[in-house]
């Protein structure tokens, strides 16, 4: 083996070892110790003995059969929407907008914490927000009508606003996994069998696209059903989700809710468990029909109305998601809006000067554990990619499922576990800690951005360096990353948007004593003064979007003499 093997396979067994020992063990380790809660065994409240009385004790919770059904209608309609929703509007504009057009569009949108996001459709479609103000006139209506448009029992806005969230990521994988595909060719053939657009799409483009976002649609599924920060601020309140009723159980003042916090906790665990294994037959059965319907032949029935219908559904979608970012900044600087106007009456920036709002603290701490993060996660992924280049071969599916774990196992399944751990370590409440906890979930959507970019590397590049005498490190330092700022920017300012919307791991890790913008706007967002929520979620939303716009403007001015390295620009 030559000396750049040996050295890619210690880069990659030492970035191995780590994602082992800092992802791997610390989840592993976080669902022992939440198993052994929900079975009795909590030395730290003196429950020692193994037993069923957390069971019993989750059992006996008021609403826990309602939650369970919330969680469940919510998350599975979400994401079901979601995937065809995006798979209908792909369809459509997939032809019309390259890879680098399509995610800059959908950036702003990626970049919206899931929390300011819920906040700003809280403000939208409340009683007395921006749509039943426009209504007003036409309904008749003297003051805000009496319906439970938000938190509704039902979980509507809930699903709504998990379907603005999750659609724009959907839309990015599906339209990068085109990308592997000769789809001009294939409809190109397709419809000159007779088949129309929609046909073909079905037929031929899509079983070839679900092999390559089936582990994406499983990390919506994943989310939508464990979320607490939208759910909080947008689902059912009495009971809401099982998620939420199982946060305000592991922070009750009663210490022994633990025990049954932990039982839902693995409750939790068990429902996403049994909805990937629906999933999953669900994509059995639609293998066995599909071939079924293409040994049948037949042109079927016009598809043109669904994906007409899907297209227009996602852009009034998008128009919801940015009247949402709107409207929270409005907010923020409205200081007398009464009904029905459709604008304030009067402006002010008191909201944001005043020592009430006090965000200088929560946006310190979101500012480090953002820097801190995203750095570690650059790190990781950059080490882990080099080692794939010098030890060369495919990268195992073992090793990609790896890097979808955290984002696989509800939050709430492991991190009470975790922070037994730290607190036995003596580490828990700290900085540190919240860095480590939220590195577990921003590694992952570094890692997927930038894998596609490293492995497009014309490897010529890197023969050449090395031809010159170059070695491995210096062709790393002076030929890899500098063409590659473009995708290292953007996937700093993914990881950037990851870590201002962690609200679960920053809560436990940080034992409620690291406030950060996404914390305390959670917790304003059931509070009577919209102003000082519209601040914190202003800021919020503001970070994330600051980090995507340095993500394009840097490349495309440091490389503004190199056409080709400016990201697209």
């Amino acid at each position: 083996m030559t000396t750049t093997g040996q050295d890619g396979r210690w880069l990659r067994g030492a970035v191995l070892a780590a994602l082992l020992a800092g992802f791997v063990a610390p989840i592993a380790a976080g669902l022992w110790q939440t198993g052994r809660a929900a079975f009795g065994i909590l030395p730290a409240i003196g429950a020692r003995a193994p037993s069923l009385d957390a069971w019993h004790g989750l059992l006996a919770v008021p609403g826990l059969a309602t939650a369970v059904r919330h969680s469940l209608v919510t998350g599975l309609c979400a994401t079901i929407l979601s995937l065809a929703i995006a798979l209908g509007f792909s369809a459509v504009v997939h032809a019309r907008m390259t890879a680098i057009q399509s995610a800059r569009a959908l950036a702003p949108f990626l970049a919206v914490p899931h929390a300011a996001m819920a906040i700003g459709l809280a403000f939208l479609l409340s009683p007395s927000g921006w749509i039943a103000r426009a209504m007003a006139p036409l309904a008749g209506w003297e003051a805000p009508p009496g319906i439970a448009s938000v938190n509704d029992a039902l979980g509507l806005s809930l699903t709504l606003g998990l379907v603005v969230k999750e659609l724009p990521f959907l839309l990015l994988v599906i339209l990068a996994a085109l990308t592997q595909i000769p789809v001009t060719r294939q409809m190109a053939a397709g419809r000159a069998l007779g088949y129309g657009h929609g046909i073909v799409w079905a037929k031929v483009i899509l079983p070839q696209v679900w092999p390559l976002i089936r582990l994406p649609v499983l990390v919506v599924l994943a989310y939508s059903l464990s979320v607490v920060d939208m759910a909080m601020i947008l689902g059912p309140t009495n009971p809401p989700t099982l998620a939420v009723l199982l946060t305000r159980l592991f922070f009750a003042p009663d210490i022994q809710m633990l025990l049954p916090a932990s039982a839902g906790a693995l409750l939790q665990l068990g429902l996403v468990v049994l909805s990937f294994t629906g999933l999953l037959l669900a994509e059995a059965t639609a293998r066995h029909v599909g071939r079924w319907w293409l040994r049948r032949g037949g042109r079927g029935l016009s598809s043109e109305p669904i994906l007409a219908t899907m297209t227009a559904l996602a852009l009034i979608l998008a128009a919801l998601g940015a009247l949402a970012i709107l409207t929270l900044f409005l907010w923020s600087v409205a200081w007398r809006w009464p009904w029905p106007l459709l604008l304030p009456e009067s402006w002010s920036m008191r909201a944001w000067m005043s020592a009430q709002s006090g965000f200088g603290r929560a946006l310190s701490a979101t500012l480090i554990l953002a820097f801190a993060t995203t750095a570690l996660s650059l790190i990781l992924a950059i080490a882990w990619l080099e080692g794939e280049d010098r030890y060369g071969g495919k990268r195992a599916g073992w090793a990609e499922a790896l890097i979808y774990l955290p984002l696989l196992v509800p939050q709430i399944a492991f991190l009470f576990g975790l922070n037994l751990l730290f607190l036995k370590a003596g580490l828990t409440g700290g900085i540190g800690a919240a860095i480590w906890a939220q590195v577990l979930f921003v590694f992952p959507y570094v890692m997927i951005t930038l894998s596609d970019p490293w492995r497009a590397l014309d490897p010529r590049l890197d023969q050449a360096a090395a031809a010159l005498g170059a070695g491995p490190w210096r062709r790393l330092f002076r030929i890899k990353l500098p063409v590659l700022l473009a995708p290292l920017a953007t996937a700093a300012a993914i990881g950037v948007a990851v870590s201002v919307a962690q609200y679960l791991p920053t809560l436990f890790m940080g034992a409620g004593r690291i406030a950060t913008l996404t914390t305390e706007a959670v917790t304003l967002s059931s509070a009577s003064d919209r102003r000082i929520t519209a601040v914190y979620a202003s800021l919020q939303a503001a970070l994330p979007f600051l980090a995507y716009s340095l993500a394009i403007a840097l490349p495309a001015f440091l490389h503004r003499h190199r056409r080709d390295l400016r990201g697209g620009a």
